[in-house]
C-alpha cells in the first residue's frame, strides 16, 4: 500500500491503523457497523438530559467502539463487497500525497468534506442547544455526505485498481475473488446450481 502522509497519517496514528487493522476493516461487517458510530455518539451526547454528567460514560464507550471496530472483525475472504472497496478507496485517498489521484475525485471529495463539516457544525450546535431539529439536520447531512464519500471511494478504488496494480502498488488488503475463483467457491456453486 502507498505510504500515507499529511492528515491521513495523523488520522491513522490516532486510530493506530496498521496493515493488519486495515485488512480487518475491509470486512463489510466492520464498515457497516462503523456507520453506527455517529448516531450512537449523538444518542450518548443527548443522554445528558436523562443521566447528567454520567453521559460521559456512553460517550467513552462509543469512542472505544470507534477504536475497536476495525480490529474485532476478521479480514474478509473477498473484497468484492461495496463497503470493502470503499475502505480500500479510503486508504488510497489517505495516501493522496503518494498516489496521483484523478482531479475529478479530488474536487468532489473536497466538496463532500466541506458539506460534511457544515453538517457536523450544525450537529454540534444542535447537541449543545439540545435542539432536535438542528441535531437531526446535522446528523442527516453528516451521514449522507459520509455515505456519498464512501461511494466516491469505491469509484476511486476502481479507477486506481488496474493502474496501480500494473505499477506494482498493492491496492488490496486481502485478495479479491475473480469470477473463476467465485465459481469454484462452494457457496457460489450452490447459488448457481453447479
Amino acid at each position: 500500500m502507498p505510504k500515507v502522509s499529511g492528515l491521513g497519517q495523523l488520522s491513522q496514528r490516532l486510530m493506530a491503523m496498521d496493515d493488519d487493522t486495515w485488512a480487518r476493516h475491509c470486512n463489510p461487517w466492520s464498515g457497516w457497523s462503523r456507520v453506527t458510530i455517529l448516531p450512537l455518539l449523538v444518542l450518548a451526547a443527548w443522554s445528558r438530559l436523562w443521566i447528567g454528567w454520567w453521559f460521559l460514560l456512553p460517550v467513552l464507550l462509543v469512542g472505544l467502539w470507534a477504536w475497536a471496530n476495525p480490529r474485532v472483525f476478521r479480514p474478509p475472504a473477498s473484497t468484492d463487497h461495496w463497503m470493502s472497496r470503499g475502505v480500500l478507496g479510503e486508504r488510497l485517498w489517505l495516501a493522496h500525497d503518494a498516489v496521483d489521484l484523478p482531479r475529478h475525485h479530488r474536487r468532489v471529495v473536497r466538496l463532500l468534506s466541506g458539506a460534511s463539516a457544515i453538517g457536523a457544525l450544525v450537529l454540534l450546535v444542535g447537541l449543545v442547544r439540545l435542539d432536535p431539529l438542528l441535531t437531526l439536520l446535522g446528523l442527516t447531512v453528516a451521514m449522507l455526505t459520509k455515505l456519498w464519500f464512501l461511494d466516491r471511494m469505491v469509484w476511486l478504488h476502481e479507477d486506481l485498481r488496474e493502474a496501480l496494480g500494473r505499477s506494482g502498488v498493492e491496492t488490496e488488503a486481502v485478495p479479491s475473488r475473480g469470477a473463476e475463483d467465485r465459481a469454484q467457491h462452494p457457496r457460489a456453486r450452490t447459488a448457481t446450481g453447479r
